[in-house]
């Protein structure tokens, strides 16, 4: 079903994920660039975070058939995937399986065969066989990997350090601990915190989309690989106690009163020479972007 008429200049995509919290920010974003955005999402998708932007957008449903946007709407120059399925509301394996796996090797066999240029996947660094979702993920990859290395279309795997900003979903750990925080709820509790993560600002997960669009789609290889972070780790225990000191927070940090997972990675950074030698840029530091994040939150609230 398409909900507009209006044709932005530019390349056509088709972005998955739109109604999700990056997936929103990057139809945002690409359709500021001047790009033509169609959408492909679940029927009953809400559209909360993208209502603004309907007018503007080409929205088909997955349920009336994923070659719909290719037919409809001619040659698509490239294909954003952001749509995933975490297994945070107790779905069962088969079914992460479909939404990370199955779903996007039909989507990607089907940008193949209308000749899309460029297949952009957002995938995880955790580890594989952490759980299906992970282990989902990197299965897709794989499959992106061997269309590309048979010539069949150009794939383009993002791996997203931790990704946060304000009203990200409240299953996220870090929106967890700032509303917590924010809220001043009496106890949060928490591993002992040790493992150090790459914590990124939106603003700069979208910025680095936008310059791996740009530039990627005229390389000569078919596989890229690119890592969006800062290029920092911090511990868990500094994010809480960072967001707790920033927030002005009552809330006790209970470290320590839950175990590590079965194979938690104690340590993950994005190696992120691929992405600078394209020329971009992490614009928020840690601190920096936590405020950001914490006011806006507030405001919010």
């Amino acid at each position: 079903m398409i909900i507009s008429n209006k044709t932005p200049s530019g390349k056509t995509l088709l972005l998955t994920g739109a109604t999700g919290f990056l997936g929103s920010h990057l139809a945002h974003a690409f359709l500021s660039a001047g790009y033509k955005v169609a959408i492909l999402k679940r029927s009953q998708s809400i559209l909360s975070r993208i209502k603004q932007l309907l007018p503007d957008l080409y929205v088909f449903n997955i349920e009336d058939g994923i070659e719909s946007p290719f037919k409809s709407l001619g040659r698509i120059d490239a294909v954003v995937h952001t749509a995933t399925c975490y297994g945070r509301q107790g779905e069962e394996s088969l079914e992460i399986f479909e939404a990370n796996t199955a779903f996007p090797v039909r989507l990607l066999e089907m940008a193949a065969f209308f000749n899309t240029d460029t297949f952009f996947n957002t995938d995880t660094i955790l580890y594989k066989y952490l759980h299906a979702y992970s282990l989902s993920k990197h299965q897709f990859m794989e499959w992106g990997k061997s269309f590309s290395h048979e010539g069949k279309i150009r794939f383009v795997n993002i791996k997203l350090e931790h990704m946060y900003g304000a009203d990200d979903s409240p299953s996220k750990f870090a929106t967890h601990v700032i509303r917590a925080c924010l809220s001043n709820t009496d106890e949060l509790k928490l591993t002992l915190g040790e493992q150090r993560r790459d914590f990124v600002h939106i603003d700069d997960v979208v910025s680095a989309y936008l310059l791996i669009l740009t530039k990627a789609m005229g390389f000569e290889r078919r596989f890229f690989e690119f890592g969006v972070g800062t290029g920092i780790a911090v511990s868990i225990r500094e994010f809480a106690n960072t967001v707790h000191r920033l927030a002005n927070s009552q809330t006790k940090l209970m470290f320590g009163a839950f175990p590590y997972r079965e194979h938690e990675s104690m340590y993950s950074v994005s190696d992120l020479t691929a992405i600078l030698a394209l020329g971009w840029r992490c614009h928020y530091d840690f601190e920096a972007g936590l405020k950001q994040v914490i006011e806006a939150e507030r405001i919010k609230s």
